[in-house]
């Protein structure tokens, strides 16, 4: 597990760089967030290839990252701009890695509702409506 060259990888992540992510990511890799399940590769790749083509200047910020045997965790801010409004989504990942040190398992954690659909005009009204309601005061 080479955690640093993740890290970087992430934080400089560019869409020529989802073609080298073999370069750290196993073959038969396994990714899940709120949108996504695939195993392999290449279907991982295509997800970050899909996040180029449909956000503009997508951008992580890793805030902490830390490793013990082999699985790591990491803390990190997604921003992102799409039809001229800035976005940005607070998550985490967890990372399990193969033998030879690349990611075998990455599963994103991340609230789809209160980071992404709360800030939509009519969709964010009402589930902040029901958020309010819901509260324990």
């Amino acid at each position: 597990m080479n955690l640093d060259a993740l890290r970087r990888f992430y934080e400089n992540l560019s869409a020529a760089d989802v073609a080298r992510m073999g370069e750290l990511y196993d073959a038969h890799a396994y990714f899940r967030d709120p949108f996504n399940e695939v195993h392999g590769l290449a279907k991982v790749q295509r997800i970050f290839a899909h996040m180029f083509e449909s956000l503009e200047t997508p951008r992580f910020e890793v805030r902490e990252a830390f490793g013990a045997g082999d699985q790591a965790f990491l803390t990190w801010d997604f921003s992102f701009r799409v039809r001229g409004r800035s976005l940005r989504i607070h998550g985490s990942s967890h990372l399990k890695f193969a033998p030879d040190g690349k990611v075998i398992y990455h599963r994103d954690y991340w609230d789809a509702a209160e980071e992404l659909w709360e800030k939509l005009p009519l969709l964010g009204s009402v589930l902040r409506w029901l958020k309010k309601r819901l509260r324990a005061e």
